[in-house]
C-alpha cells in the first residue's frame, strides 16, 4: 500500500522521498567538504560543552551540494528538533512570527533559499536572531500597538544558492558563515557507492567511476544518475550497472562526457549559433532555451562557468574556446574573443 501511495504522489514529493532515503544523518556519514565539517564539528562540540544553542549558520553554494543535509545533521548532532520552511513560503511577517513562537528550546530552524525572504518578513528575524524576541503588531491604524514576545533560544540555519542576494543586515547576524564547494571525483565515487548500497543497486566499480565522472561535482546529480542507471540496468540489461550498461544509459538520458545534459548544451549552442558566441543577456538567453532566468543562472550557469565553457562579461554571457570545442564549432579569432572580454 505504501508503494502505491508513493507512485501516485506528485513528482516533487517522490524526489524528496528519494533524496531523504540517501541523506546522511551524522557528520561522520557525510562524505566530502572536510574543512567545512571540521569547522562545524568544533562549533558543535563547544555548544554541547557549554550547553547553549549553536550560533546561527548560513550555508551557501550551488544546488545539490548538501546544504539541507547539513542542516538536518546539525539538528541530529545537537539532539534537537528540526523545523524547516523556505523563503518564498513566508509571505507575511505573521507567518514567520507564528513559526518562531512555536519553536522550543534548542530547536534547529531551517530556511531554504533564505535570500528570497520578503524584506518585511526578513526584518522580523533581526530581533529573533539577536535577542530571541519577536515583535507582533496588534490592532490597526492609530490604535495599533507593537508587543514584543520572548522566544525560546533556537539555532537558525539558512541556505542560499545566491549569497550575494542575502542582505548585509541579515548576513551579519549569522555567527557561522560557510560555503559548500563542488566535490572531487573520489568523493563522488564514495557517495555513489554508499547510495548504491542503500538502494540495493548492483554496481560495478567501472560503473561507479563513470557515474562519478558525469555528475558535475554534485552529489544530487550523482544520486539521480545512479537511479536512472539502475532503471536502465533492470529494464535493458541483467540488472548490473557496469561500464557498458552505464555508457548506454548515459546516451539514452543525453548526458555527455562532461556531464552536461540537453539544457546545458542548449545554452552553449544558443550562444554560439543564435548569438554569434555572445555576448548575450541572461533574459534573452533564458527565453531562447525555454527556461526561467533564475533557473539558468542558479542551476546551469555555475557548472558551465566552473568548467570553463562559459564566461560572464559586463556585456553579457560569452562561450569560451573550450565551449566552442564542446559543441563542435570553430572558435572565433583570438582578437575578436579578446574584445568581448573587455
Amino acid at each position: 500500500m505504501r508503494e502505491e501511495g508513493l507512485l501516485s504522489a506528485p513528482a516533487d514529493v517522490v524526489e524528496e522521498a528519494f533524496e531523504a532515503t540517501l541523506r546522511p544523518q551524522r557528520l561522520d556519514e557525510f562524505i566530502g567538504q572536510e574543512k567545512l565539517k571540521e569547522r562545524l564539528r568544533i562549533s558543535l562540540e563547544a555548544a554541547r560543552v557549554q550547553r547553549r544553542p549553536l550560533d546561527h549558520v548560513l550555508l551557501s553554494g550551488p544546488p545539490g551540494l548538501g546544504k539541507t543535509s547539513l542542516a538536518r545533521i546539525i539538528a541530529n548532532e545537537l539532539g534537537a528538533q528540526f523545523r524547516s520552511t523556505s523563503g518564498p513560503a513566508l509571505e507575511r511577517p505573521g507567518d514567520l512570527a507564528a513559526i518562531l513562537a512555536n519553536l522550543e528550546q534548542g530547536d534547529v530552524f531551517f530556511i531554504d533559499e533564505i535570500h528570497r525572504l520578503p524584506r518585511v518578513v526578513e526584518e522580523v528575524l533581526y530581533p529573533a536572531m539577536e535577542d530571541y524576541q519577536v515583535d507582533v503588531v496588534v490592532g490597526k491604524g492609530p490604535a495599533a500597538q507593537s508587543i514584543r514576545f520572548d522566544l525560546a533560544r533556537f539555532t537558525l540555519v539558512g541556505a542560499t544558492t545566491r549569497k550575494g542576494k542575502v542582505t548585509a543586515p541579515l548576513r551579519d547576524r549569522f555567527g557561522i558563515d560557510d560555503r559548500l564547494d563542488y566535490y572531487e571525483h573520489d568523493e563522488l565515487r564514495r557517495i555513489v557507492g554508499r547510495s548504491a548500497m542503500i538502494l540495493g543497486v548492483k554496481l560495478a566499480l567501472e560503473g561507479e567511476a563513470l557515474i562519478a565522472s558525469r555528475s558535475r561535482g554534485t552529489p544530487r546529480i550523482a544520486n539521480r544518475l545512479l537511479a536512472r542507471m539502475r532503471d536502465f540496468a533492470i529494464a535493458r540489461a541483467n540488472g548490473v550497472v557496469d561500464a557498458e550498461v552505464a555508457l548506454k544509459a548515459l546516451r539514452v538520458f543525453e548526458v555527455d562526457d562532461l556531464g552536461l545534459d540537453k539544457i546545458d548544451r542548449a545554452i552553449l549552442e544558443a550562444i554560439v549559433y543564435k548569438f554569434g558566441g555572445g555576448p548575450v543577456g541572461l533574459g534573452t538567453l533564458a527565453i531562447s532555451v525555454g527556461e526561467e532566468p533564475e533557473t539558468v543562472e542558479d542551476a546551469y550557469e555555475p557548472f558551465l562557468l566552473m568548467a570553463g565553457l562559459l564566461q560572464r562579461t559586463p556585456r553579457g554571457r560569452i562561450v569560451t574556446p573550450a565551449g566552442y570545442a564542446h559543441v563542435g564549432a570553430p572558435p572565433p579569432p583570438p582578437s575578436e574573443q579578446g574584445s568581448l572580454l573587455d
